[in-house]
């Protein structure tokens, strides 16, 4: 009876989104199309900023990062979410599963190191701008960003390897269109209690202390955006920011909305509309906000 229980689960099923009947058809064309606009845009960003001399900036340089970021983060979780819709399910094996909770992790974790630097990056350029060009150099720009690579692969390695320990037995179900942490944690049949203290711990060197850093940085730019005298240099200097500052608003806003407000107020379907936002609508909507307004980019895209 013992080895009974303890028997564990090789395949993991993801239910999607049920009951959507003769809507499947229409919402799958929905999210294909809203796939195929976030790899065109982001491999468009990529492009340009590879190819524009007029790019070649810290900002455009970490927005090239952030393009290729939404690409790999959303690339990884679309193809289980179409088949999802079209099948009413998705089947996947447990290492398969982990993997694909890896493959989201490790780009979303380096999203969130990333927006630090780049808040950052705007600190610089608008209290600092003397000394922009020494302190913001291209090699300080790799440098920070190699950095961001190796902490959010390391925090999701340290992670990975806490699920891996976990014990799944009996039920395989997942009411999700992806595998996320949390409901592979709630399908566990071993104590979580660990796995969350730690998991909780490693969030603070890479969703804590970075929106800290932001909400630090912008009370900077904001004072020193105050002392500017003239409304043309103040328009300015919010116009170089305000873009950041609404992706920023954007993925903390469906960040804490998902993983740090109860749970117990939400449904299911919430759960798994917010999460519809966080990596599907967000990676096709950063390029918009940063290109529609953006003289170089602009001018950029008719050169090429």
């Amino acid at each position: 009876m013992n080895e009974k229980n303890q028997t564990l689960v090789s395949e993991i099923v993801l239910l999607g989104f049920q009951n959507l009947h003769n809507f499947r058809i229409p919402v799958f064309s929905l999210f294909l199309l809203i796939y195929i606009m976030t790899v065109w845009e982001n491999v468009l960003i990529i492009v340009l900023v590879s190819s524009s001399r007029n790019l070649q900036s810290p900002m455009y340089f970490f927005l090239q990062q952030l393009s290729l970021t939404d690409l790999l983060g959303s690339s990884n979780i679309v193809p289980t979410l179409l088949q999802t819709v079209i099948n009413e399910e998705a089947k996947l094996s447990l290492v398969g599963c982990v993997t694909q909770y890896s493959l989201f992790c490790v780009p979303e974790s380096f999203e969130c190191l990333l927006l630090a630097v780049m808040s950052y990056d705007r600190y610089v350029a608008i209290c600092i701008p003397l000394r922009y060009s020494s302190i913001m150099s291209p090699r300080v720009c790799v440098t920070l960003t190699l950095m961001s690579w190796a902490l959010g692969f390391g925090i999701t390695m340290i992670t990975v390897n806490l699920v891996g320990t976990l014990q799944f037995c009996d039920q395989n179900t997942i009411n999700h269109f992806f595998c996320d942490l949390l409901p592979l944690l709630e399908l566990s049949c071993s104590d979580t209690f660990f796995v969350q203290l730690e998991v909780t711990t490693l969030s603070i060197p890479v969703v804590i202390s970075p929106f800290i850093l932001i909400t630090v940085s912008y009370m900077c730019i904001a004072h020193a955006i105050i002392k500017i005298v003239s409304n043309t240099g103040r328009q300015k200097a919010f116009s170089t920011c305000s873009s950041h500052l609404a992706v920023v608003s954007m993925f903390y806003g469906t960040l804490i909305a998902i993983y740090v407000s109860p749970s117990r107020n939400k449904s299911q379907t919430m759960s798994k509309v917010l999460s519809l936002l966080y990596t599907i609508l967000i990676p096709v909507i950063n390029p918009v906000i940063y290109s529609l307004r953006n003289k170089d980019m602009n001018d950029a895209l008719k050169k090429l």
